[in-house]
């Protein structure tokens, strides 16, 4: 059975809102077009410019509810917010700033730093690795981390841009220093993705549910999943299109 692109997703702003695409134009050596593109720090952080690591901004793994954000990227270049809470919201980065603080405060913690201002990425986007590179995910490595925990798993816990199936579970943890392609596009595999408890919330619900970190350490001896990769060659892709494995 061929491997086939089952899905992409982009995140317009770091840690809040999955946007899903049907198709993409990947550049080489870029991350993907608009994907967390801004980020929303918060009061603890210090005011650098630049790429800047997760810690400083609102993330899942400390707002689980941000996990229910849905988001869109409209023509005009506004995003559309939604959460299951809260009133649709419409904003133009970065001048509405304000508009998007104001929005999030009922669904992140009192506990947490409070949100301060929204930043602009740098030229390689604000991945938690801080190169210009797209994450890849198999929903067969999902199921076999569902089966370990014995409770099913979304995807979108891991908040991955191009999500491969009918592939052997883990077999992307082999590709590392090799190319995949997907379409007329070529990616380097460059590294397993170590995760965080931002996969313990449940992109539904908004409560964290699931303790896949410590199900990966148990049952199979390590924290990773899904893998970092380059583009190589760029161009269009589409969900469907048949992967050709290294």
């Amino acid at each position: 059975m061929t491997a086939r692109l089952a899905q992409i997703q982009r995140y317009p702003i770091k840690g809040i809102g999955t946007e899903p695409l049907r198709s993409v134009t990947l550049e080489c050596a870029a991350p993907m077009p608009q994907d967390r593109a801004w980020a929303l720090r918060h009061t603890g952080a210090p005011d650098t410019p630049g790429w800047q690591p997760r810690n400083n901004f609102l993330v899942v793994a400390n707002g689980p509810k941000l996990a229910q954000v849905r988001a869109r990227t409209e023509a005009d270049g506004r995003i559309a917010l939604s959460h299951p809470q809260l009133p649709d919201v419409r904003i133009r980065p970065p001048a509405d700033s304000r508009a998007l603080i104001n929005w999030i405060r009922p669904i992140w913690p009192d506990t947490s730093p409070a949100p301060r201002d929204l930043v602009a990425a740098p030229a390689q986007g604000m991945a938690d690795n801080g190169r210009a590179e797209v994450s890849i995910l198999s929903l067969a490595s999902l199921d076999a981390l569902a089966d370990s925990l014995g409770q099913t798993l979304e995807i979108d816990r891991f908040r991955g841009n191009l999500i491969l199936e009918r592939l052997p579970p883990w077999a992307e943890f082999g590709w590392i220093g090799k190319r995949l392609k997907i379409g007329p596009v070529d990616i380097e595999i460059t590294a397993r993705i170590e995760r965080c408890r931002a996969t313990e919330a449940n992109p539904v619900s908004g409560l964290r549910d699931a303790q896949p970190v410590r199900a990966l350490h148990t049952a199979f001896g390590h924290r990773d999943f899904g893998v970092y990769g380059r583009v190589v060659t760029g161009g269009f892709i589409s969900i469907g299109n048949e992967v050709q494995l290294p």
